[in-house]
């Protein structure tokens, strides 16, 4: 079992910033890419980005330039999101997913943490 809570969201207005972090406890060995997805309102969850075991970062077209997925350094078990330049559109929970090889269905889910974007 893996464990993920999330944290950093919040209200923030057009344009600014928010980072987001994802904690994962547990069978963490099992877990070889984390990703970042969110839901608004009325629509599908959709993904963000992902970072694999090695570093290498994945986005979603339209995330790419405004957001940035880390792993932090001194913890590898912690991954960031960093967004920039937020604009309303980007309203949403955002959760935190972990998947691996041995992983069951499609992976562990955190509880979500909401960012919203005022304009």
């Amino acid at each position: 079992q893996v464990q993920l809570v999330e944290s950093g969201g919040g209200l923030v207005q057009a344009g600014g910033s928010l980072r987001l972090s994802c904690a994962a406890s547990g069978s963490t060995f099992s877990i070889s890419i984390t990703g970042w997805y969110r839901q608004a309102p009325g629509r599908q969850r959709e993904w963000v980005a992902s970072i694999g075991n090695s570093g290498n970062p994945y986005y979603a077209d339209s995330m790419e330039g405004r957001f940035t997925i880390s792993r932090d350094s001194a913890n590898q078990n912690t991954v960031y999101l960093e967004m920039n330049r937020l604009r309303p559109q980007d309203t949403a929970v955002y959760y935190c997913n972990a998947n691996g090889a041995t992983i069951p269905g499609d992976g562990y889910w955190g509880q979500g943490t909401q960012v919203t974007v005022a304009s």
